[in-house]
């Protein structure tokens, strides 16, 4: 799932407007921005197996230190924790421990049953939504459609930065799902972990610089 996980972003900014769109781009991600960096170390594997779903050509053959159940909600309250330790507000890293943890449990519903429930586990799980092209679009669309709702009814632009940088963000979310889903397979895994780094950069960077255009509404 990709535009699932930024669909929970975009949602939480209603529950947590003191927290920047940029951070929750990164709670979003989180596991997902840590694996390329663990395929390119040989900690994970994936390997590009074009069919093996109707959605993705990937076939994660071991990926527990990031993507297991055990490991996201580590990764959920290491984050946590480390932004109550900076910004001293309960609340809102309680939030971006769940927009981590989250990822997991969208993650089960898309992928076949390849995500283990904690490392060395036999356990695998996954619902298989990517099984059908149609049902995850329809699937990850409503949910975009939805989270931009409370989005926008949460926040309004301070500018004209603010409004057409907003929707050229949701058309390169867009043009990046639809790029990796109908486009070719990746040509390597290196090319696939440094896309993926190079992409959670630039979302990340677009939230932050977002984030100072628009404001919570009154």
């Amino acid at each position: 799932m990709f535009i699932g996980h930024f669909a929970v972003a975009f949602a939480a900014k209603r529950a947590a407007p003191a927290v920047s769109l940029g951070t929750l781009f990164v709670a979003c991600e989180l596991v997902d921005t840590v694996w390329p960096l663990f395929l390119l170390l040989g900690i994970e594997s994936v390997r590009i197996s074009p069919g093996i779903t109707a959605m993705t050509p990937l076939d994660f053959t071991s990926y527990p230190w990031t993507h297991s159940l055990l490991m996201c909600a580590v990764w959920a309250l290491a984050l946590g924790a480390a932004y109550r330790a900076l910004r001293h507000d309960t609340r809102a890293a309680a939030i971006l421990a769940l927009v981590v943890l989250s990822h997991w449990f969208l993650d089960a519903l898309a992928h076949r049953p390849d995500l283990p429930l904690a490392p060395g586990g036999e356990a695998r799980v996954g619902l298989g939504l990517w099984n059908s092209v149609p049902a995850t679009l329809a699937v990850e669309l409503a949910m975009l459609v939805g989270a931009l709702s409370l989005y926008l009814r949460c926040t309004r632009a301070l500018d004209r930065a603010g409004a057409v940088g907003f929707w050229a963000l949701i058309a390169a979310l867009l043009a990046s799902y639809f790029g990796a889903a109908f486009g070719p397979p990746p040509p390597s895994v290196e090319a696939l972990a440094w896309t993926g780094l190079a992409g959670a950069g630039i979302f990340g960077a677009w939230g932050y610089w977002l984030e100072r255009h628009r404001a919570p509404q009154n």
